[in-house]
């Protein structure tokens, strides 16, 4: 019988609004700001217990390899958890994640996951997912009104600066006058989305594998996940050219 166990959402949702504000095997630390990481840990218990009651082969066969048929390149925000939000089990997806899920395209790090998820785990999907209220997004429009308001200023050389940088470029290329500030935000998270879809489509392995005519054939989506609904919605997708 093939395996098909599937991770129940709901449990998730119980665990959350049932779980005792003091886990019962918390510890006591003198400095109890290490209370958030044993309550993971316990948490990580609890739910490993789950899963094994439910499908006691699930860890053993995940231990064996992965398969994942898409590779998600989103943002670190903590609100837009990937298996989470697709209800999703281990194995079902490959992760990057950074601030304002940028693809830049001499980011040797996004290109190892990228080559990596094409050339050894067999990715079919690329999905690039921006979300609703972006704090890297919104920081890049608040940087382009400050420049604009004050041409002399300089930003401070920051790594948080340097990597957003080529998104306050493009910013600063969107005509956002007609806009309200929601309005503007929204486009800038659209426009952002659609521009490292882009970037992804001219990246060295997406161009190698959709020359290959033996490769693995595979799609790139742009999707942007609303907070306030809890579901994505897609912008844009691209496939090899026939």
């Amino acid at each position: 019988m093939p395996f098909s166990y599937k991770l129940p959402i709901d449990y998730r949702l119980r665990f959350w609004s049932d779980r005792p504000s003091k886990p019962s095997r918390l510890p006591l630390f003198r400095n109890m700001s290490h209370e958030p990481i044993q309550t993971l840990l316990n948490a990580n218990k609890e739910w490993a217990q789950s899963v094994i009651k439910d499908a006691p082969d699930f860890f053993t066969q995940s231990a064996t390899g992965q398969s994942p048929k898409i590779l998600w390149i989103g943002c670190s925000d903590s609100r837009v958890p990937e298996s989470v939000i697709t209800a999703s089990k281990p194995g079902d997806i490959f992760v990057h994640r950074n601030i304002a899920n940028q693809f830049h395209l001499n980011d040797d790090s996004a290109l190892s996951v990228l080559t990596y998820a094409l050339k050894v785990v067999g990715v079919e999907h690329v999905v690039l997912v921006g979300h609703s209220n972006c704090g890297g997004a919104a920081a890049c429009l608040k940087a382009v009104e400050d420049a604009a308001a004050d041409p002399g200023a300089s930003q401070p050389d920051t790594p948080l600066t340097r990597w957003l940088s080529p998104l306050i470029a493009h910013v600063q290329s969107l005509d956002l006058s007609a806009c309200s500030a929601s309005e503007a935000l929204n486009k800038v998270v659209e426009s952002n989305v659609i521009a490292q879809v882009d970037n992804i489509c001219k990246s060295e392995p997406i161009i190698t594998a959709w020359a290959d005519p033996n490769a693995r054939k595979v799609t790139v989506h742009g999707w942007v996940y609303d907070l306030a609904r809890g579901q994505i919605d897609e912008l844009v997708f691209r496939e090899a050219q026939a």
